[in-house]
């Protein structure tokens, strides 16, 4: 959108798009050898790379990867072409951060959230184009289908997928089958049968592979060595807890039946799942809290903090039992009479998970506990102590001797009361911790070499939490065989764990 020049009608047609850039729907790739420049990592260095997913993360994360001068964006890939629609934490964040690395001070004047895939091409090629010093950029091309994208791109060395949940699955599998080192936004998959085939995958095709949610956190090394130290006893438990979901929950189906917006292919959108009717409580931003395309609140931030604390604890079996919790959404009145009405589309407005573990070398067994939409555990007498409460977000460990409490990153851990803090540490507060994050899989990629992000190492903390949706799901504690994948105590509560039906052509085998 050169210079943001748009109608203010947020209606506009295909056609009207287009004109706003030289560039689009240009499928010509660029030869290798014109890509470098003075100052410029050589083209034959470059980490050729793909995006699918042209949505507001991803466009938000494009507009600092585009910068890293090991990597060369060679084509996008999004089932909606136009910017609307889309949702995000503010109205100006994304345009923003867009204008900022486009030197454009007026760019999408006219738009409301950036997202679609002639958006995320327009960035790449005028960002391509500013630094390359020439007049025309066309070396990224435009897809509307993932599977077109690898079966043409063949020079495309690895993807960066970031999609909703429920397609995740299939466009990892086919990635990594293409040989393409992938990476992805969290969970691994919405279900944990193809969650695991996607693991399966990357061992068998020995592509790199990393889960953007992966991080090393000092904090939670600090944590453990109070641990080592007895400053809590023996670990017993552990309390996280998140204020999500900040999207829009609904508690059954929407039955209206607005048309598909232009330039929406909603049936790829869909991917996987069957047949549904469009409607946009589904897509942009809120897919999260529907069983078919998410995998709940848990899976949206729980795996931030889980994978770091399950590495560091040692915790590397899966649980043997979970429990769920949830929020009673509905109710019927018939004849004057409320009843409760059954609802297996929408996750539950709040919950509660509680996963029990055989144990780790600190303590001979660990129950783990999750809460979301506004629950949170009991304030702890300690804190009452000092005259505090728990903050909305955060993590508490519960040792049979005394406790440690953190913000919901573990940046801040404190052993609780402040008096024992001062008596185990010499200190009031914490020194501050050392954080290594996502941008770790280009060094990966550039040497040559596996990242601790792989979809392996994330395979038991990803699992764990789809697991949360799959008791939610069966309505009751379910116990747990995970070598076989068995639900041993309620064998019907196995469906869960896969999905049940897909729309030919995308079959997970």
């Amino acid at each position: 959108m050169r210079g943001g020049v748009m109608k203010k009608d947020t209606n506009f047609n295909r056609r009207e798009f287009l004109g706003l850039t030289s560039s689009a729907l240009a499928f010509s790739v660029v030869p290798r050898h014109v890509l470098g420049g003075t100052e410029h990592v050589a083209p034959s260095d470059k980490i050729t790379l793909g995006l699918i997913g042209c949505g507001t993360q991803q466009l938000s994360e494009l507009t600092e990867l585009i910068t890293d001068p090991r990597i060369q964006i060679v084509s996008v890939c999004d089932p909606v072409t136009y910017p609307r629609g889309y949702r995000d934490w503010s109205y100006n964040s994304l345009r923003g951060r867009i204008r900022e690395v486009l030197d454009e001070a007026d760019w999408g004047r006219y738009l409301q959230i950036p997202g679609g895939r002639e958006v995320g091409k327009e960035v790449v090629e005028k960002y391509y184009e500013m630094n390359r010093g020439t007049n025309r950029f066309n070396g990224c091309t435009a897809y509307e289908d993932f599977r077109e994208m690898l079966e043409e791109e063949q020079d495309m060395a690895a993807v960066k997928i970031i999609t909703p949940d429920h397609q995740h699955g299939p466009q990892s599998i086919a990635s990594m089958k293409k040989g393409k080192h992938t990476i992805m936004h969290k969970p691994l998959a919405n279900k944990v049968y193809e969650a695991r085939v996607a693991v399966e995958t990357a061992r068998q095709t020995g592509v790199m592979t990393h889960l953007l949610a992966w991080s090393d956190r000092s904090s939670f090394r600090l944590v453990k060595q109070w641990m080592d130290e007895g400053a809590i006893g023996s670990l017993n438990e552990i309390h996280i807890w998140s204020h999500r979901p900040v999207w829009e929950q609904w508690s059954t189906r929407p039955v209206e039946t607005p048309p598909i917006p232009e330039g929406f292919n909603w049936p790829l959108w869909l991917g996987p799942v069957p047949d549904l009717p469009y409607h946009p409580a589904y897509t942009h931003g809120t897919y999260r809290g529907w069983y078919d395309f998410g995998a709940g609140a848990v899976a949206d931030m729980g795996l931030y903090n889980l994978w770091p604390l399950f590495t560091t604890l040692g915790i590397t079996s899966l649980p043997t039992s979970i429990e769920a919790y949830g929020t009673a959404t509905r109710k019927t009145d018939e004849n004057g009479v409320f009843y409760p009405a059954a609802d297996d589309a929408a996750f539950p407005h709040s919950n509660i998970y509680r996963w029990k573990f055989p144990g780790t070398g600190l303590s001979p067994r660990l129950d783990l506990f999750w809460y979301d939409g506004g629950m949170k555990p009991h304030n702890p007498p300690e804190m009452e102590t000092d005259n505090k409460v728990l903050d909305s977000e955060g993590i508490l460990f519960v040792g049979d001797k005394g406790k440690i409490v953190s913000d919901f990153w573990c940046n801040t851990p404190k052993i609780i009361p402040e008096k024992a803090m001062m008596e185990h540490t010499g200190y009031a507060e914490p020194p501050e911790g050392e954080v290594i994050s996502t941008d770790i899989w280009i060094d990966a990629l550039v040497n040559g070499k596996s990242s601790p992000g792989s979809f392996q190492n994330a395979a038991t903390c990803n699992e764990t939490t789809l697991l949360g949706a799959v008791a939610t799901r069966a309505g009751s504690r379910i116990d747990y065989e995970p070598v076989n994948m068995e639900i041993t105590n309620m064998p019907e509560a196995e469906k869960f764990l896969y999905r049940e039906e897909y729309r030919k052509g995308w079959e997970i085998i």
